[in-house]
């Protein structure tokens, strides 16, 4: 589990055979084999650590279905180590499934942020609403507006210099995890399962309260 506030941007060393391999320093202190890392929003298994950087094996299956089939070395990527329990949420709860690649249709630079435009695959249009919460390459960001087809996100100064995000352009494809609570509650909702805390308790289970007497 990761909250999408990206602790450092790395550099791919190497892609291939299987294989990323990535130089980064900043979340190295505590990153050991095994562990979880978000790279570009994506969540991979560490199976080497070094004195500057690591590598995790990569399936087939996840460079088709995310953008890191894009990446190439020398290609910025933002990471984040798994959350810890007592750590902040700072951002949202993201679990690093992505759920889809989009690509960045417009950007709006404006006096103190940026506006970015990126498409909205049809099936992801439900769990995307202006002022929720929706992961982009890794970074939790809040939706500035949603339609058909596309939704916007505002960038501020400080987002676009610490994460990759910065130096995307128009026809750039990016990972895309909508908010997870939203699947939960659409899939209750189709499943016709009811709350256990709005249904009326049997009549046999409700007791009278003692009446009160005035007077012997």
């Amino acid at each position: 589990m990761f909250t999408g506030i990206v602790e450092e941007v790395g550099t791919v060393d190497a892609l291939g055979s299987g294989r990323l391999a990535i130089r980064c320093r900043s979340i190295l202190d505590d990153v050991a084999v095994g562990d979880s890392v978000s790279v570009n929003g994506a969540c991979l298994t560490a199976t080497e650590v070094t004195a500057d950087g690591f590598a995790a094996d990569v399936m087939g299956e996840t460079l088709a279905r995310t953008a890191l089939g894009d990446l190439e070395p020398g290609s910025a990527v933002n990471l984040e180590r798994a959350l810890r329990a007592d750590a902040r949420l700072g951002g949202h709860l993201v679990q690093g499934h992505v759920d889809a690649v989009a690509e960045v249709l417009a950007l709006e630079p404006r006096p103190q942020w940026t506006v970015m435009t990126i498409g909205l695959p049809e099936r992801l249009t439900a769990y995307v609403v202006e002022k929720g919460s929706i992961t982009v390459d890794g970074t939790s960001l809040t939706v500035m507006s949603a339609g058909e087809g596309t939704f916007a996100v505002g960038l501020i100064p400080h987002t676009l210099a610490v994460t990759v995000l910065g130096r995307r352009r128009v026809g750039d494809r990016v990972n895309l995890e909508v908010d997870v609570i939203a699947k939960y509650v659409e899939r209750l909702i189709r499943g016709g399962i009811g709350s256990p805390y709005t249904e009326s308790a049997p009549a046999a289970a409700v007791e009278s309260p003692p009446s009160v007497s005035e007077g012997p």
